[in-house]
């Protein structure tokens, strides 16, 4: 086992040894897609220069116009001395937007991996790296988990450059502020770090970026690379960082004075600090009109509680409280109930459990088969576990409105920490009847209170409404007209939005 422990295994410098061509070639020697070309200075076989590339990472119509076809062409490279070359070709003689003098073999080795091409001459120490990377990547198109039905559709790709494009397309604003961190020893990751200069919260987006320099992890291939690095204290399924594939909705939260989060690979942007009212909210509670944006927000806080409760609360009612049932109501339950030959916690927890599977199996295959194994499921496994008299028709009922109305959340993240709670509420209704679901609700409030993100509480909307001035409502939102402040964190360097 001693053999298998050690330090992280990345040395610095990487690669010590000096920087020359040979040595590239040692490096890279062994890669198939390492490549490199010979070029005559204007057709004279006495002066030669060498460029170096990876095959599929530099762009070939970039590295012949902007550098081959100048060396090959240019009559000035003809009449200078060799020693003079190398100058005029870092000053401007190559059809390059930036050339960098490299000296070290660690930045020529990440250059040219990152899709620059390497320049040598002979008998020089050092090269010229020039970026001639290729762009291609995913078209823009319209955000698949966050469809707009009134408002723009498009959405962020894997392209980091492309989503700060489509970031500053919308806020103009000099005062947008972009820092790239690079994330990761072996994937070398860029992590762009965004906010509006004298709206957001310095000292928040210094936390930010202080956070992302202290990752040490090989790579970051998936975004709880970035999620439970960045987030002190994962012992709770609430998502405490938002996340969105529309870029608008993600303006809108630099606009709130939060600072995003943007990193190379992973087609999504993450607002900081985040509360609970954002995993509320959509992209369309500021295109529809006021009242119906307010009536639909209602709307998802209700279900919210429908889907925390309603299992729990039929088990506590049916076993240890019938009476709170209306008389009807609980005859008809009962004649239901009496071929069943089970309790009514395992009549709930079978069919929650069923639900999830049929759920999980729908999402892991692909779409028009997981489609149809969703609606078969739940009308097979249903019908047949009623007919079969292994639940009653009431439970059913119940667990389909539960799994039904937490479909209604917006963030799938926040959706599945309900599901969680569900369960442990329905368990503790099943041992202690109401009182213990209280006690459950009490405790779940609890643990709620005590998050936060970035020193910023979670439950920062109800707990400081009165300290803080904010635009509308948590619950409900008022005309657009009216709302002078800001809906930001508490810490806002500027709460005012418009006269």
């Amino acid at each position: 086992m001693k053999d298998l422990e050690g330090p992280h295994p990345r040395k610095e410098p990487r690669f010590p040894v000096p920087l020359s061509l040979e040595a590239v070639e040692q490096v890279l020697g062994d890669c198939a897609d390492f490549s490199q070309r010979t070029v005559f200075l204007h057709g004279d076989p006495g002066r030669t220069a060498t460029v170096c590339f990876l095959a599929g990472m530099a762009r070939t119509e970039r590295l012949n116009d902007y550098v081959l076809r100048p060396l090959a062409q240019d009559p000035l490279l003809s009449s200078l001395p060799m020693d003079q070359i190398f100058g005029q070709l870092e000053k401007g003689a190559l059809y390059a937007q930036s050339v960098e003098r490299v000296t070290e073999m660690d930045p020529a080795i990440l250059g040219l991996v990152g899709g620059g091409c390497l320049l040598f001459l002979p008998d020089q120490k050092d090269c010229l790296l020039i970026p001639v990377e290729t762009e291609e990547k995913r078209s823009v198109g319209e955000p698949e988990n966050e469809p707009a039905l009134k408002g723009a559709r498009d959405s962020f790709v894997e392209s980091i450059r492309t989503n700060t494009s489509l970031v500053r397309r919308r806020l103009r604003a000099p005062e947008l502020k972009i820092r790239e961190h690079i994330v990761g020893r072996q994937s070398l990751t860029g992590v762009d770090v965004l906010w509006l200069e004298g709206i957001a919260d310095q000292e928040t987006a210094a936390r930010v970026e202080q956070r992302l320099d202290a990752i040490d992890i090989d790579g970051v291939e998936a975004a709880g690379n970035l999620e439970e690095y960045l987030v002190e204290g994962n012992w709770s399924p609430f998502p405490r960082l938002p996340f969105t594939q529309r870029p608008d909705r993600f303006c809108q939260g630099l606009l709130e004075g939060r600072v995003g989060i943007l990193a190379d690979g992973i087609p999504l942007g993450w607002l900081v600090p985040g509360t609970i009212d954002q995993f509320f909210r959509t992209g369309q509670d500021r295109a529809y009109h006021w009242m119906v944006a307010s009536a639909l927000s209602l709307v998802r806080y209700f279900c919210a509680v429908v889907t925390l409760l309603l299992p729990g609360l039929y088990i506590a009612v049916v076993t240890f409280h019938p009476e709170a049932i209306p008389a009807r109501l609980a005859l008809s339950i009962a004649a239901a109930k009496q071929e069943v030959p089970f309790s009514t916690i395992f009549e709930v927890l079978i069919m929650l459990l069923s639900f999830e599977v049929i759920q999980e199996a729908g999402l892991r295959l692909p779409g028009p088969i997981g489609a149809t194994v969703s609606i078969l499921g739940g009308l097979v496994v249903g019908n047949a576990a009623v007919e079969a008299h292994i639940v009653s028709p009431a439970v059913l009922i119940a667990v389909a409105i539960a799994g039904v109305a937490g479909y209604t959340m917006p963030s799938q993240d926040f959706g599945n920490a309900l599901r969680l709670w569900r369960f442990a509420l329905a368990i503790l209704a099943s041992v202690g009847g109401l009182t213990a679901l209280s006690l459950g609700c009490a405790l779940l409030i609890s643990h709620l209170a005590g998050l936060e993100t970035f020193g910023v509480p979670y439950l920062a909307p109800f707990t400081v409404g009165v300290q803080v001035r904010r635009g509308h409502p948590t619950l409900f939102r008022l005309p657009l007209p009216r709302m002078k402040w800001r809906d930001g964190a508490a810490r806002t360097a500027n709460r005012r939005n418009q006269r």
